[in-house]
Order: C-alpha cells, then sequence, then structure tokens
C-alpha cells in the first residue's frame, strides 16, 4: 500500500538526514554547538536534544508505554557522542516501528495526553506518525540554518535526493 511505503521513505530519508547532518555538526567545537544563537532551544545542541526527546516520546505513545518527562527542552545526552549514538538507536528504533505499520493500524485512533497541548487527546496514527517527521524536518531546518551561519554546510537536504529514492531510466 503507498502510504506504508511513504512512512518508510521519510524513515530512510530520517535517518539519512540526521546521519549527514550530525556529521556536519561533528566539525564545530562544542562551544559552537552549544552556542545561544537564539533560536528555539537556544543551540544546536538543545535542537538535537529536542529532536531526540521528541522521536522517544512520540515512539513511546505507539508502543503504549510511558515515557516521562516535564519539559520539551530536557537534555538527554549533555554530550556531542553519546548524542549521535542516541541518535543512531532512536532511529532504528522508528526503522523497526515502521516496518510494523499496516493500513488498518495507521487508521487506528492514538490517545495521549501533550506536553505543548496538556489534555487528552485523540489521533489517527497517521496524522501522528506524519508529525513525528515533520516535527524533524521542521527542527532539522533549523539546525542547518545555525550550521550554515557557523559557516558549515550539510549538503543538499532534499527528500528527493535520498539516493535509493531515484528510479534509474538508463
Amino acid at each position: 500500500m503507498l502510504e506504508l511505503e511513504i512512512y518508510r521513505a521519510h524513515a530512510r530519508y530520517n535517518r539519512w538526514m540526521n546521519e549527514k547532518l550530525l556529521a556536519a555538526c561533528a566539525l564545530l567545537s562544542d562551544e559552537e554547538r552549544r552556542r545561544d544563537l537564539g533560536a528555539p532551544f537556544g543551540s544546536i545542541h538543545g535542537l538535537w536534544n529536542h529532536i531526540l526527546l521528541a522521536d522517544r516520546g512520540w515512539l513511546s505513545r505507539f508502543a503504549g508505554e510511558p515515557f516521562p518527562f516535564q519539559s520539551l527542552d530536557e537534555e538527554i545526552c549533555a554530550d556531542f557522542a553519546p548524542l549521535r549514538q542516541e541518535r543512531a538507536q532512536t532511529d532504528d528504533a522508528i526503522d523497526q516501528f515502521v516496518a510494523g505499520l499496516t493500513p488498518e493500524r495507521l487508521e487506528a485512533p492514538l490517545t495521549f495526553v501533550s506536553l505543548s497541548i496538556p489534555r487528552r487527546r485523540s489521533l489517527p496514527l497517521y496524522v501522528a506518525v506524519s508529525h513525528l517527521f515533520n516535527h524533524q524536518t521542521h527542527h532539522r531546518g533549523q539546525i542547518t540554518a545555525l550550521l550554515e551561519q557557523l559557516g558549515g554546510d550539510c549538503g543538499v537536504t532534499d527528500l528527493a535526493a535520498l539516493p535509493e529514492l531515484e528510479i534509474l531510466i538508463d
């Protein structure tokens, strides 16, 4: 079914972009990654932590398991190397989650309480999964802008540039 393949493509893109962008961020000093540049969550490091926290929060909701956190800016990893490792492990978990999706599951409701809207809510799972990927892309765009302000570059960020999506004609 097409929507399942779309989510698989988003998961592959997510991993690809995380790896590319984290590699580019690794070329910065720790001071540069932590510099408050007036962005949401302050810095590149703060944004990476937020994305990781949010992804784990959504994965726990998808699994029906608690993920206790009190704030959207909690720091999961104080150092960059462990953050990269935790990001890779979370991308593995996203891949496993997406591999288990079915059309029926995507249509089923997901009920949860959000930190940003603190009341019980229910959404079709496909909306929440789409939000997971959209949220990552949004904040990676912010990281990309901050990286470029600091003189870095992660290259092309377009979904259409994901190598395995291209259909070879010749």
